[in-house]
């Protein structure tokens, strides 16, 4: 129901809905450990849980357990209320206080509350008690034509002065696809300070495994596979010229094993989280730490290739201890953000909390690629006026990967926007997983892409730096005069000074003295 106009609950799923899709469940089996309710309009509630769940491959199930259904189990959910509370009661008195779980799929949500009464009240007045529209104390339900039993409520007693009451452990069958919100209710303000522990499990038909991350799993199988493929060629076209090969070529070796690694782990984690209904938190760090390092590693490699390392520079240089300072800045940053994401539930997860990981990962990407197209910028120039056709075009080449890459990371960002403006209540849920999957396949294409262009050769000297400028301009079958190759040098002088003068407005770092004195 939303406050003023429109009723509060939904409100409250809305916002709900927001933090669903900003991060994702930290298990099928949902933890309570003495969590408070909170207030809205006339009602007090507690969020349970929310989740894709797909039908019970079966019909006609009465009492769902084996493989095939689809359900939700309470188990030892208890509510405690305050010692205040209990003692206005006597301890022959049978029923002292009502809590009411209510299970509504997303799509049922104004059946909640009293929108079809025109009321913003949650809870059953008197005077809609006195017309016989519902009972005085209960959470106002419509049932839904097509299923009267539908939004289900589960309805626990306190009885006397006692101050526990467990709910009876019941399974609620799953015979419709949806977005599945579980909240607890009380409308008694005598119950207020209750508390609620216990826990309640999630199925679908295949596992445990949450809807919107169920296709990732195989999603993650699938790339493990494009891996596998891309590093046994790789592998291949590496022992057959390892006599040629560059320093460049182990680092590619490196994102190749790492990406591996990294999809190999995801796709295990979500295979133990879909048998178990919980996270590994061992598999899962494993898979975090190697997506850190993967997607750190990364943008380093992208970073000095653009720096022209290995092709117009041997080294790096005094830049070398900028690059690692901002590439395990970028690491630790991504690691916090990555175990908060995965490690934890979706009710303790604020999205102020969130948005304070977030932001530090993105301004490190910008910096990335501000400092890669600059670099860019600086080593076609300097090809350009070595001569250096062949070499020229191949980053030119990578050059328009990198630009089409962008372009289509921000067109997605764009996308993933607009998908969490308009879908708040993830009634999207069964497509929400291509929104992850689309940056593991970007990656994917994007190295592939450098594999192909820095492919290992029997003869590596068109992309392999050389001391011999001169050597340089006859491989590229390029005539120069005597005053031609002066003036190349003179612009070749300025144009490194001038990378040594700028180079550090690009990170903000000191100056590098000796930066290209090996060059």
């Amino acid at each position: 129901m939303r406050p003023r106009r429109r009723p509060d609950l939904v409100h409250l799923g809305v916002l709900l809905g927001f933090l669903l899709l900003c991060c994702r469940a930290g298990a099928s089996i949902h933890e309570y450990s003495n969590d408070a309710f909170t207030p809205r309009s006339n009602s007090f509630f507690f969020h349970g849980g929310s989740e894709g769940l797909y039908a019970s491959a079966q019909v006609n199930i009465t009492a769902p357990s084996s493989d095939g259904d689809s359900f939700i189990q309470f188990e030892s959910v208890t509510f405690r209320r305050t010692k205040e509370s209990a003692s206005k009661h006597g301890d022959m008195q049978r029923n002292t206080g009502l809590v009411e779980a209510i299970l509504v799929e997303i799509q049922d949500r104004d059946k909640i509350g009293g929108r079809y009464l025109n009321t913003n009240a949650i809870c059953c007045t008197r005077e809609l008690n006195d017309q016989n529209l519902c009972k005085v104390g209960e959470v106002i339900i419509c049932p839904t034509q097509d299923n009267s039993d539908w939004p289900k409520r589960v309805q626990t007693f306190f009885h006397g002065n006692s101050e526990e009451a467990t709910m009876i452990t019941q399974t609620i069958p799953i015979r419709k696809t949806g977005m599945y919100y579980l909240y607890f209710m009380f409308c008694d303000p005598l119950l207020i300070g209750m508390v609620i522990k216990g826990r309640t499990v999630w199925k679908n038909p295949y596992g445990y495994l949450p809807g919107k991350m169920a296709p990732l799993m195989t999603f993650y199988g699938f790339m493990s596979l494009a891996y596998l493929l891309l590093g046994l060629v790789w592998f291949l076209q590496f022992v057959r010229h390892w006599r040629h090969t560059l320093q460049l070529h182990y680092h590619i070796t490196a994102v190749i094993a790492l990406g591996m690694c990294e999809m190999a782990f995801w796709y295990f984690e979500y295979a133990n989280f879909n048998s178990t209904g919980s996270r590994p938190m061992g598999v899962t760090i494993w898979a975090v730490t190697f997506t850190a390092v993967k997607k750190t590693v990364s943008r380093l490699l992208l970073l000095v290739v653009s720096m022209g390392f290995g092709v117009v520079r041997p080294t790096l240089g005094g830049i070398t201890s900028k690059v690692a300072v901002l590439g395990v800045v970028y690491f630790v940053a991504l690691v916090a953000l990555e175990l908060v994401e995965h490690l934890g539930s979706i009710n303790d997860f604020a999205g102020k909390a969130r948005l304070f990981l977030v932001l530090p990962v993105a301004l490190l990407d910008a910096t990335f690629i501000v400092w890669i197209f600059s670099s860019l910028s600086k080593t076609l120039e300097k090809l350009q006026l070595r001569r250096s056709i062949g070499k020229l075009e191949l980053y030119r080449k990578f050059t328009n990967t990198l630009a089409v890459s962008v372009l289509l990371s921000l067109l997605w960002i764009g996308y993933e926007l607009y998908f969490n403006a308009t879908d708040p209540l993830s009634e999207l849920w069964q497509r929400a997983w291509i929104v992850s999957a689309f940056w593991n396949v970007l990656s994917y294409i994007l190295l592939g892409i450098i594999c192909i262009l820095w492919a290992p050769s029997h003869n590596p000297t068109g992309y392999a730096y050389s001391e011999d400028t001169n050597d340089d301009f006859d491989d590229e079958g390029v005539s120069l005069t005597g005053s031609g190759a002066r003036g190349i040098g003179d612009n070749l002088s300025k144009l490194e000074r001038k990378e040594r003068k700028n180079m550090d407005h690009v990170f903000g770092i000191g100056n590098d003295v000796e930066e290209d004195k090996r060059e």
